[in-house]
């Protein structure tokens, strides 16, 4: 996301009526929040429109309107934007519509002040009630770095999963099942054709490159924290987080360490991106006035890098690693993660520390193998990417760090070496 002084000295240059926001990684709405605050400091007057992956009606009102005495509103994507600005700037209807979007925030505010929150447990007493596991861990076939270099694009796109697809253009269903759906069935028909058409030409044509790079790393787990070694020498620590919230009766307060044998293990990382070359096929569509061509390679690019992933963690299972070699399952069956074995992703909720991806990155030598790199932010260029870790413990699940106290905050501040202050600002969707 680009610095607040910039975006404000943008819109007094040019005389914005409006400003919008967009943020793809939860690090972008501490920005927003800033920026708003900045807004009321600077005395502007305009509207403040937020959007992005990560952001929702209820964030936008509790976390974002509270620090901007002006219109905040949230535009669920980027083809609602024009018709809300209309309305912002209408002369007839915008101060109702201002109004409305003013009384709906305060309800947010008081039904969010008003709900009852489970306690949280103290850092000791949730790492106390940590998960028990135990397995015999099985040792890679390849350890150390893998470069892939370019991939088929051809076999990659058969590991796409095309439901989250339709979510782009607000067709909700699941793939194929939405092709039956009597209300949006026939469009969905229309766009799918559509993508299938261009996908043909992004692989026959090579509109697009995707790289993949992973490695396996000998790991040693240190209370919440995994030490990666190669060759015996510590090359990465990453430093967990643990649910901190009361949990029922028999149930653990997970932290991805939990499963890495404490006797020693194996853990592996990736970083796969299918975005190289699409600003130049971008900046055709967007001479040629073609918005929905943009959108539409964006979406495959997208739906690439994650089915890339998918062909990647599967060679790993099978080949890299082979504590699952035998494995055969159908496409639906990836889809359904019917495998052994997990690839928690940073920002993700099980993990929601970006800042683990610079030491990822650097692991992996992400940029040199695959043209990938990090934004202020922490958020990946090209921006259909995926990077990760790969756990193997059968019994590993994903799930929800949830709200952490002030005592891990602290905590996890020391192991990482920064600042309260700058952890708080890393894992404010935490606190």
């Amino acid at each position: 996301m680009v610095p607040a002084e910039k975006i404000l000295h943008a819109a007094k240059e040019h005389g914005a009526q409006a400003i919008g926001l967009s943020g793809l990684i939860t690090p972008s709405l501490e920005e927003m929040s800033h920026i708003a605050a900045e807004m009321q400091r600077q005395g502007f007057s305009e509207p403040l429109l937020i959007g992005g992956a990560t952001t929702s009606r209820a964030h936008t009102a509790i976390k974002i309107a509270p620090h901007y005495q002006g219109t905040v509103v949230h535009v669920v994507d980027a083809s609602r934007a024009v018709g809300v600005v209309a309305k912002l700037l209408s002369a007839g209807a915008a101060a109702d519509y201002r109004s409305t979007i003013a009384a709906d925030q305060q309800a947010l505010r008081e039904e969010h002040a008003a709900k009852t929150r489970a306690p949280l447990l103290p850092l000791a007493a949730a790492r106390a009630n940590a998960v028990k596991v135990s397995y015999a861990p099985v040792k890679p076939n390849k350890l150390g770095v893998t470069a892939l270099g370019d991939l088929d694009l051809a076999v990659i796109a058969k590991y796409i999963d095309w439901s989250p697809f339709f979510q782009t253009w607000d067709l909700a269903g699941k793939y194929p099942r939405i092709f039956d759906d009597a209300r949006i069935g026939e469009q969905a028909r229309q766009v799918f054709a559509d993508a299938q058409a261009m996908l043909a030409s992004v692989v026959t044509e090579k509109w697009l490159t995707a790289r993949a790079v992973c490695g396996l790393f000998a790991a040693e787990r240190h209370g919440d924290d995994i030490e990666l070694r190669d060759g015996g020498q510590l090359v990465m620590t990453w430093r967990g987080l643990r649910q901190q919230v009361t949990r029922a009766e028999g149930k653990a307060n997970q932290c991805l360490a939990d499963f890495v044998a404490p006797e020693g293990d194996f853990v592996g990382a990736f970083a796969v991106t299918a975005g190289l070359g699409i600003e130049e096929k971008l900046a055709e569509f967007e001479l040629a006035h073609d918005d929905y061509s943009a959108i539409m390679l964006k979406a495959l690019a997208d739906r690439l890098a994650e089915a890339a992933t998918e062909w990647l963690h599967e060679r790993v299972r099978k080949e890299y690693w082979g504590y699952a070699a035998s494995e055969a399952l159908s496409r639906d069956e990836l889809i359904a993660e019917a495998y052994q074995g997990i690839r928690p992703a940073p920002g993700y909720p099980a993990c929601p520390d970006h800042t683990v991806k610079r030491d990822l990155f650097r692991l992996l030598d992400a940029t040199n193998h695959c043209a990938m790199a990090l934004t202020e932010s922490y958020a990946m260029t090209p921006a259909a990417s995926v990077s990760g870790f790969y756990l193997a413990h059968p019994e590993a699940r994903y799930f929800a760090v949830g709200k952490i106290a002030a005592d891990q905050l602290e905590d996890w501040a020391i192991r990482n070496n920064m600042s309260v202050d700058e952890a708080q600002r890393w894992l404010a969707p935490q606190l």
